[in-house]
């Protein structure tokens, strides 16, 4: 049986937050469908408040901690990220930019990534078109149609006859997700590949 790994990051500041219970909603989702489809899944969450100094001090010093180094490796290897982030200025947390700006431009290359985003109004939702979606663009992941925007009055709400509660949202960006992960061809590991960290000390040598 072959076994997929999801990875969450959750940007989410508090603890509880609406921004990790969204993750975690939408990685169950991904994860019962690919159950369905008989495959065995991992999965793994990265809090990024716990890495926030490490962020920060890699944008100083240029390397990162060891830490930080096995939060990036543990997304850039999976075989899909949900990646999720409050909004903050009507735009993705500088916590959760900084993050991805840590990210080799072409590490999530051809990686299915389903975004989604947390706010107390949905006047802010237009960010997962606006923001999210370039993002993941520029690093060259597939991200799926359907992204989840989740306000303050979408917990506990089942939606009308004319919009889908949350939960149906969840299930369906879920579902999508999962579906392209399954759909992606196994990854062949290059013996020659360079890891972006190791390129760096390469650069870093004097002949």
């Amino acid at each position: 049986m072959r076994t997929l790994k999801l990875v969450a990051v959750s940007a989410g500041l508090s603890s509880p937050s609406s921004t990790r219970l969204l993750a975690d909603r939408l990685l169950q989702a991904a994860r019962y469908r690919l159950a369905e489809q008989e495959y065995a899944v991992d999965v793994e969450v990265v809090e990024l408040r716990d890495l926030a100094v490490d962020i920060a001090n890699n944008f100083v010093t240029g390397f990162p901690s060891g830490r930080l180094r096995e939060a990036i490796d543990t997304v850039t290897g999976a075989d899909g990220v949900i990646a999720v982030t409050p909004v903050f200025t009507a735009s993705y947390s500088g916590l959760f930019k900084s993050f991805f700006d840590l990210v080799d431009p072409t590490a999530l290359t051809g990686t299915p990534v389903l975004i989604g985003a947390t706010g107390g109004t949905a006047r802010h939702s237009l960010v997962l078109d606006h923001a999210l979606r370039p993002l993941f663009a520029y690093l060259r992941a597939l991200t799926v149609p359907t992204a989840v925007y989740a306000a303050s009055e979408d917990w506990g709400s089942g939606g009308d006859e004319y919009t889908e509660g949350l939960p149906a949202r969840i299930n369906r960006a879920g579902y999508e997700f999962a579906d392209a992960v399954a759909a992606r061809p196994v990854r062949e590991a290059d013996e020659d590949e360079v890891v972006p960290f190791a390129r760096q000390l390469a650069d870093l040598r004097l002949d």
